[in-house]
């Protein structure tokens, strides 16, 4: 799903939706802000459905890495092909060779100024629960209804039921056991 196709999610489920807009709004305060909520939404969801990535560098023995060098580093899951020393957001490597590292990532920052075109990397499960996060902070100002508490109820509620796992492990054990 791109950014656009986000917008007319969130803009038909709170009601604000004007397709023959190029803004999709009528509404100048959610236009303002729509961009800025969504990239708010996507960080944390980012936070629970972690986006992975890998990297493979060149590493010499001593060398000292900034975790932060990569793109848009969140967390550390592991590195491969060479020892290490981990310690916060640096990594000293004791041997030489190349590195794999694995980590997860922010997703791409969303701003006034992103194309509608940009393509949001949180996972299918979490797409389908942002529109409801970010209507809830569209309308939270709003005190006149009340919808930004519901939709910030609901919002809530689905991303409880979030599965931050991304595969279920399975264990064969051949030959019994002798208990």
């Amino acid at each position: 799903m791109n950014l656009g196709e986000m917008k007319q999610k969130v803009l038909r489920l709170i009601e604000e939706i004007a397709p023959e807009k190029t803004d999709l709004t009528d509404d100048q305060d959610i236009k303002n802000k729509i961009n800025d909520v969504i990239n708010q939404v996507q960080y944390e969801l980012a936070r629970i459905k972690k986006i992975t990535a890998i990297e493979t560098i060149e590493v010499k023995e001593g060398e000292d890495y900034e975790l932060s060098d990569l793109d848009n580093f969140y967390q550390l899951d592991r590195i491969k092909g060479v020892k290490y020393e981990h310690f916060g957001n640096y990594v000293e490597f004791e041997e030489e060779g190349i590195a794999k590292i694995y980590y997860y990532k922010y997703p791409k920052r969303i701003d006034k100024d992103s194309k509608d075109t940009v393509k949001l990397e949180i996972s299918d499960d979490a797409l389908e629960i942002m529109p409801y996060g970010v209507a809830a902070d569209l309308l939270k100002s709003d005190v006149s209804n009340q919808y930004g508490n519901i939709y910030a109820n609901r919002y809530n509620e689905l991303k409880n039921g979030l599965d931050p796992r991304y595969a279920t492990s399975t264990a064969i054990i051949e030959g019994g056991i002798d208990i």
